[in-house]
């Protein structure tokens, strides 16, 4: 293995694996929501409020605290939007002041999102109804939010103002923008993988060759999209499906030494690429790596507490 992988958790910190060693960093704490910063640094939610900056060297750094749960982060040029739980956008200012953006609480069709949630064991579970991942196009035009449930508003001015793009019930689970090709957008929806070949404003809905069609996670390798898919968000076991993105057949399921049936979904944030190096946690804690773009996969680590995300350095 030659790239870094991090994966955060919700309540053991980040585990951090290289070629050299495997560590553990800010053990203890919440770490969410890890973005790349585009200079071989991280940008991580700790302890919900936290906007962190984990540095090449490893050392951390506090950018900004909120004074509401924060979601999501990315980071575009030099500004870094958040997404929080409210649900609502923010972005964090030169100063290192962090400041609403009002045009998002005026999309149209904002007073029907609602949080997804379901009734297990008589008790009512399930995440708020907040921004649960936030991506920019390649070339930073565009910015598209996915509000769980909300769709995916998309926003072509820096996020002064917003359009929804696709039906709110098509419950989204992750928004990923392919890194190279700006018009290429895709999400992880319950309704299958959504795909958008003109920068977000429409969508098209693939699910020949799912087992399931509760899709969670997304991320692109190379010309691949890569998704995952369980039968639901409580489901015991998941899989990992791939397709081109010049392609317009159905899915396929990824093999080359990855598992037919992971421990459970791979959620939200649980796919990671760069480059030619991808990454897989699924819902127990088991992480799969790759270096030629997903073709191969060995097993790196078990047993992570509770993982939420992962990163490729």
């Amino acid at each position: 293995m030659t790239s870094t992988v991090l994966v955060s958790t919700w309540n053991a910190g980040l585990f951090v694996f290289s070629d050299s060693a495997a560590q553990q960093e800010l053990p203890g704490r919440l770490v969410t929501a890890l973005a790349p910063d585009g200079q071989g640094g991280v940008l991580a939610i700790v302890d919900r409020r936290s906007l962190r900056h984990r540095a090449p060297s490893g050392i951390w750094t506090t950018l900004a605290t909120a004074e509401t749960d924060l979601s999501c982060c990315v980071g575009v040029g030099d500004i870094i939007y958040l997404g929080t739980d409210d649900p609502s956008l923010l972005r964090l200012t030169a100063v290192g002041a962090i400041e609403p953006l009002p045009g998002f609480q005026a999309v149209p069709g904002r007073d029907h999102w609602y949080a997804g949630s379901a009734i297990i064991d008589g008790k009512r579970v399930g995440p708020p109804l907040g921004v649960r991942s936030i991506t920019a196009t390649a070339d930073g035009a565009v910015l598209l939010a996915n509000v769980h449930v909300g769709g995916i508003p998309r926003s072509s001015d820096g996020g002064a103002t917003w359009q929804p793009t696709i039906a709110i019930d098509s419950d989204i689970h992750d928004v990923c923008a392919h890194p190279t090709l700006p018009n290429v957008v895709a999400a992880a929806a319950a309704i299958g993988l959504c795909t958008s070949t003109d920068g977000g404003v429409t969508w098209e809905i693939e699910q020949r060759g799912l087992h399931a069609l509760h899709c969670s996670a997304v991320a692109f390798a190379g010309d691949d999209v890569l998704v995952s898919a369980s039968e639901g968000p409580f489901a015991p076991k998941g899989a990992i499906y791939r397709r081109s993105v010049d392609d317009c057949g159905p899915l396929v399921p990824v093999a080359g030494g990855l598992p037919t049936w992971l421990a459970g979904k791979v959620d939200t944030h649980c796919i990671a690429a760069a480059g030619s190096a991808v990454a897989v946690v699924d819902w127990r804690g088991h992480l799969y790596v790759s270096a030629d773009r997903g073709r191969t996969w060995s097993h790196r680590a078990d047993g992570f507490a509770a993982p939420n995300g992962v990163l490729i350095l």
